[in-house]
């Protein structure tokens, strides 16, 4: 029997497999006016093509808690009513299908306000629809990147505001699982290393200081999300940074542990994205380890990513307690019904829906 086709249950939401969707960014929203972050048809298929081809949960691309929290003019929002509305079309489907739906919420920090990637990814200004981005210092995030303003301590709170207004949207638009992206090198994130946070007040210096905001935000959609559906949080082990002080993954064991205190029930697992220029050493599977190590010093599930491509190869991750899940990115692109594939490869079986029935 494959373990990677078993239910798995956190609080009182059953996930059907353990083959998920990891957020990816589309940056194919509209960029201003009422439309702006509302999701569009392209969104619908893209996210309802991975649900018809049986994944277990789909993660939303970083969805931004306000304008200025987006990656880049063209991403997601989950602020105001239009969106919250268009989000439900999606979820709706993706429960129709068998599939949990959920959202990672976010904000960009030092790294909002850029172009699509397919374009350069460079900064914009507000002639390409841009604006000023905000961080924990004023420190950017590479040269070529404009130097982002400080947050107050009055601005910190707002944001943990909008973070927890962006968790009532969430289950207000229908989905089932809620994540916070701390990873990649956003904001949640630059807080955490000390290679983006040069604070010298309460949210900076210290171990305790530089997770206090990250866990004000965690506190806050805890407190708005129902008590019978998991929050995830997403986290760059580490930063990849030798000779260094930056983000470790002796860090990210001892903060798994406090977000499990603070009502946490899944570390989704990756790596980097808070230093430019470094080297990571990729490979097939590279960033499970880092789950790994979660997983066996923390009472915490994780879900693992990074470079997982095969059946046979997630499969392997999940049988042998390496992770509780896999999260599948760019596979999943080349791939959309790559669930469908690994479980006729595995022997499982796996949601097909009505009209397909002749693939079986």
């Amino acid at each position: 029997m494959s373990n990677l086709f078993q239910p798995i249950t956190l609080r009182e939401l059953t996930i059907p497999n353990r083959i998920w969707m990891a957020p990816m960014c589309q940056y194919s929203a509209l960029p201003d006016g009422p439309l702006a972050g509302v999701p569009q048809d392209w969104h619908f298929a893209h996210y309802a093509a991975r649900a018809i081809g049986g994944t277990g949960l789909v993660l939303t691309e970083a969805t931004a808690v306000s304008p200025e929290g987006r990656i880049s003019p063209y991403d997601l929002g989950i602020w105001n009513d239009a969106q919250t509305e268009a989000f439900r079309r999606i979820t709706s489907f993706l429960k129709a299908q068998g599939t949990v739906p959920g959202i990672q919420i976010a904000h960009a920090g030092r790294k909002a306000s850029t172009e699509r990637t397919w374009k350069g990814g460079h900064p914009v200004g507000p002639e390409e629809h841009g604006w000023q981005p905000v961080a924990p210092s004023a420190v950017p995030f590479a040269e070529g990147h404009p130097v982002p303003d400080e947050l107050s301590t009055a601005r910190i709170a707002e944001v943990v505001e909008q973070f927890a207004d962006a968790a009532r949207r969430a289950l207000d638009a229908g989905f089932e699982v809620a994540e916070i992206h701390g990873a990649h090198g956003y904001l949640i994130g630059q807080f955490l290393s000390p290679h983006s946070n040069r604070r010298t007040d309460a949210y900076g210096g210290s171990f305790e200081n530089r997770t206090r905001f990250p866990l004000e935000v965690v506190d806050a959609v805890r407190a708005v999300w129902p008590e019978d559906k998991p929050l995830f949080f997403r986290i760059s082990a580490t930063d990849w940074l030798e000779g260094e002080a930056g983000w470790t993954a002796e860090e990210t064991v001892r903060f798994a542990a406090a977000l499990h205190a603070h009502g946490v029930d899944l570390l989704d697992v990756s790596t980097g994205g808070n230093a430019s220029g470094v080297r990571i050493p990729t490979g097939p599977g590279y960033q499970v380890p880092f789950a790994t190590r979660v997983k066996k010093e923390t009472p915490l599930p994780v879900a693992a990513v990074g470079l997982i491509t095969e059946a046979a190869q997630a499969e392997k991750i999940v049988a042998n307690g390496e992770a509780d899940a896999v999260l599948l990115g760019r596979e999943l692109l080349r791939d959309p019904s790559f669930a469908q594939h690994a479980a006729r490869e595995l022997g499982a079986e796996v949601h097909v829906p009505a009209p397909y029935h002749r693939s079986v």
